[in-house]
């Protein structure tokens, strides 16, 4: 039951409790109570749709974090896999010169 409905019958309660002859209506203490609870019940509706929004936003914060995360590690892969190969060539290039060395000494 969303807040619009729930408003919405609420009304037609306190409406039927108005309409009833006074014999048979309730007294104003319980009119009072009721809308004490309604009003507590309106507040805790309203406290609970700012705990979701702030429960939605904070999913949002996480998923956001998750993919940059995730795109900090695909760059940070390809920076270790570019520098190893840059490694493997410098190490072929010093294996390769102390020989042509030898060649011409």
């Amino acid at each position: 039951m969303d807040e619009m409905t729930f408003q919405e019958k609420m009304n037609q309660i306190l409406d039927r409790i108005r309409d009833l002859p006074g014999a048979e209506r309730a007294t104003t203490e319980t009119t009072d109570t009721t809308t004490a609870r309604r009003a507590q019940v309106q507040q805790s509706v309203g406290e609970l749709q700012e705990g979701l929004d702030y429960l939605r936003l904070s999913v949002k914060y996480l998923v956001f974090d998750l993919e940059a995360t995730r795109r900090e590690n695909a760059y940070l892969r390809r920076m270790l896999e570019a520098s190893a190969r840059d490694s493997e060539k410098r190490l072929r290039n010093d294996e390769e010169r102390p020989e042509s060395r030898d060649q011409w000494e």
